[in-house]
């Protein structure tokens, strides 16, 4: 349901993105795509002032530390005629000075994308991402959880999308997408019976070609969320009761201002039900972005999501517990060439969430990511890299709210 779209909506790529100016990324840059294959490495130095994410007070309060990163990985990028195959692998070994046992965090990510042109009207794209991680922001970055996790926690992410020209003017998309999370706490109220989940998202989108450049989209998704039914929120309670299908209709379009400048937007409603609990919902579902190429390698990207999603919050009162929760998310990105050599990027999302029923019904919090990126190229097989990460969670939720400060400095070659 909710987070099934956010699997696939444009709020992961601001949230990826964000991630990427401090976890290693998958992407390819201008010198790997001119050959088949390449390979690279990193190492990194780090400073985290709360890289357990926790209150600055209590108990359990946060903890800073010193550390550093290797990061190697490899990639395949193929263009055929009509096909084009992008495989790649990324690992990441995070070392905390702080830490008296465990020290090292170990991270794998790899991502698969195909995409086959039958003819001039039919294409299919199929894609996959697999991950290990730590982190949020890869873990889940339609932001169901804000906290770092400790262990080895996964997320799968498969996709696959018919493009299909009817008439000259009027085409259809076919998709399915499913998300499959598994996370390594267990027991009673652990992550696992918290958000443990299996998510399907089917969608029929069918586009007119009102203008040279503009397309009018008429849409629709079914999202089914399946909570695992053997993992319990508190005795005699399942995570199940979470369980829930979704439909999705909406209008939208998308436009070309300038061949620099697109927009595109979907706007229409979100109806919930869960499956075992005698409830629906109904909120508004909008995704909308704008993209500016001002320059070679420079570009701006602003957008807006509002959507359902899953939560790590039980809100567990009587017989009653927290569903979901509400959100509305801005994001915006700016990537400019500053010289040949030196590039910056600066990211921001800022995220609004009210939780749905349970002991928290009705009350909300506020998420900040921000990060700022500078690269320089020594040569066409060395970079120089080097960054700031800000998280800020502000949670009605007790013992909930934290910052988070991050700094980086380090070198990438790449063959």
């Amino acid at each position: 349901m909710k987070k099934m779209i956010t699997s696939a909506g444009l709020v992961v790529l601001g949230a990826a993105s964000l991630q990427a100016q401090y976890a290693p990324q998958p992407g390819l840059t201008s010198f790997q795509t001119t050959k088949p294959w390449s390979v690279s490495a990193s190492l990194r130095g780090f400073y985290d002032d709360n890289y357990v994410t926790r209150p600055s007070h209590g108990i359990d309060s946060k903890r800073d530390s010193f550390g550093f990163e290797l990061s190697p990985s490899a990639g395949i990028n193929l263009v055929m005629p009509q096909t084009y195959l992008g495989l790649n692998y990324v690992y990441g070994m995070r070392f905390y000075e702080d830490r008296k046992t465990h020290r090292a965090d170990h991270s794998h990510q790899a991502n698969l994308k195909i995409s086959h042109a039958f003819t001039e009207r039919y294409k299919l794209d199929v894609s996959d991402s697999f991950v290990v991680a730590q982190e949020p922001e890869v873990l889940d970055p339609g932001t169901a959880r804000r906290l770092r996790t400790e262990g080895d926690n996964v997320r799968n992410t498969a996709s696959a999308n018919f493009t299909a020209g009817l008439t000259e003017q009027l085409g259809t998309v076919l998709g399915y997408s499913n998300t499959f999370y598994d996370y390594e706490q267990k027991g009673f109220g652990s992550l696992s019976a918290l958000l443990d989940r299996m998510e399907h998202l089917g969608t029929i989108n069918l586009r007119w070609q009102a203008i040279p450049s503009t397309v009018g989209i008429l849409g629709y998704q079914y999202g089914v969320t399946d909570y695992d039914k053997d993992s319990f929120l508190a005795p005699g309670v399942r995570s199940d009761l979470r369980d829930s299908t979704s439909h999705y209709a909406y209008l939208g379009a998308d436009h070309s201002f300038t061949p620099e400048l697109n927009a595109s937007l979907r706007v229409g409603a979100q109806v919930t039900q869960y499956d075992n609990v005698d409830k629906d919902t109904v909120n508004p579902y909008v995704d909308g972005s704008v993209t500016w190429n001002y320059n070679p390698q420079s570009s701006v990207q602003l957008g807006i999501r509002h959507t359902r999603q899953a939560t790590d919050i039980p809100g567990l009162l009587l017989t009653e517990l927290t569903l979901d929760q509400e959100s509305t998310t801005i994001y915006s990105s700016i990537n400019h060439k500053i010289t040949s050599k030196l590039t910056g990027s600066l990211l921001a999302q800022a995220q609004h969430s009210e939780f749905q029923g349970g002991s928290v019904d009705g009350e909300s919090e506020n998420f900040l990511m921000a990060g700022l990126n500078l690269s320089y190229e020594i040569n066409k097989f060395l970079t120089a890299e080097g960054g700031y990460n800000f998280d800020r969670l502000d949670s009605d939720v007790l013992d909930r709210s934290f910052g988070r400060n991050r700094v980086y400095l380090g070198i990438r070659a790449t063959y």
